[in-house]
C-alpha cells in the first residue's frame, strides 16, 4: 500500500516539512510507503487572479533540503511542459522521484514521452473528461517507462461537482496495474465558489473507504495544517490533524477487505 499526501502548493520549506515529517509518521505506523507531493505551479486555476504557487526554483531547491534531512522522503510534483522537465532534470536532477501527469493534460504525447524518458516513474491523472478504457491508449505512450501509477480523480458531468464512478475504478483495477484513488480531489467542486473551486473534506472518509474496500491499495491524498487558510483546494483538503485517522481508516478496511474471496 502506498499513500501520496503533501498540499495543494507547496508555500514554504518549513510548512512542507511538517506535513512530510507527519504523514510520514502517520504511514510508517500502519506499514504504508509514503510519497510527499506539492505542486510548485498551479497553472490551471478558476480564476486569473488566483494564487498560483512558489516557483519552480524555489519548489525543487526545498524538495532538495527535504530529501538531504532526516526525513528522506519520495517527492512527487505535477509538470506541465516539456520544457519544465528539462529544466528540473539538468538542474534538480534528484529532487523529484515521481512525475505527475496532471489530468488536463494527460493526453499530451510529448509531455509523456518527456517524463517517461527520464527513468522516473510518472503517475497520471485521468482526466475527468475520459472514460477509464480510454486510459488503454494513455497508457501505449507510456513504452518503456520505469514504472506508471494510474490516477483516478472523479468525472465531470457539466457541473460543479466530480463524481467518483466506482464501476470505472473497478474496470481499472481489472485492467490497468498501480491504480490510485485520488480521495480529496474526487470531493473537489470545480470553480464552485465562483472565482475558486470548493469541495466536501468532509467527505473524504466515506469515500476512502469504499475505495479500499475494493480494493484499491494507492491512495492520494492533498492535506494542510489550516486548510480554510490555504491558498489552492483548501475546501476539499484534509485537515493535517485528520489525516492519521483517515489512514487507519484506509488500512483497516482494506485488510478487512483481503479476506473477501471476491478480491
Amino acid at each position: 500500500m502506498r499513500i501520496i499526501a503533501g498540499p495543494c502548493q507547496h508555500e514554504g520549506l518549513g510548512q512542507s516539512a511538517e506535513i512530510a515529517r507527519e504523514c510520514k509518521r502517520v504511514c510508517d505506523k500502519y506499514g504504508i510507503l509514503y510519497t510527499f507531493k506539492a505542486s510548485y505551479d498551479k497553472a490551471n486555476r478558476t480564476s486569473v487572479d488566483g494564487i498560483r504557487g512558489v516557483g519552480i526554483k524555489n519548489t525543487m531547491r526545498d524538495f532538495m533540503s527535504l530529501k538531504a534531512t532526516a526525513l528522506n522522503v519520495w517527492t512527487l510534483t505535477d509538470i506541465h511542459t516539456v520544457e519544465e522537465v528539462k529544466y528540473i532534470e539538468k538542474n534538480y536532477k534528484s529532487a523529484v522521484d515521481v512525475y505527475q501527469i496532471p489530468a488536463f493534460l494527460c493526453r499530451q504525447t510529448d509531455l509523456i514521452r518527456a517524463a517517461v524518458d527520464t527513468g522516473k516513474i510518472v503517475n497520471i491523472k485521468k482526466g475527468q473528461f475520459l472514460a477509464p478504457w480510454d486510459m488503454a491508449g494513455v497508457l501505449g505512450k507510456t513504452t518503456g517507462a520505469k514504472d506508471v501509477w494510474i490516477t483516478e480523480r472523479g468525472t465531470s458531468f457539466g457541473y460543479n461537482t466530480l463524481v467518483v464512478d466506482f464501476t470505472g475504478i473497478q474496470y481499472m483495477l481489472d485492467h490497468f496495474e498501480n491504480v490510485v484513488f485520488d480521495v480529496t480531489h474526487s470531493v473537489q467542486k470545480p470553480g464552485g465558489q465562483g472565482n475558486s473551486s470548493g469541495g466536501n473534506r468532509e467527505y473524504v472518509p466515506r469515500l476512502a473507504r469504499a475505495a479500499a474496500a475494493m480494493g484499491v491499495n494507492n491512495f492520494f491524498l492533498e492535506v494542510h495544517p489550516d486548510p480554510d487558510n490555504a491558498p489552492s483546494d483548501g475546501p476539499n483538503m484534509l485537515k493535517l490533524d485528520d489525516f492519521e485517522d483517515v489512514v487507519k481508516q484506509i488500512k483497516v478496511t482494506y485488510d478487512a477487505a483481503k479476506n473477501w474471496s471476491w478480491l
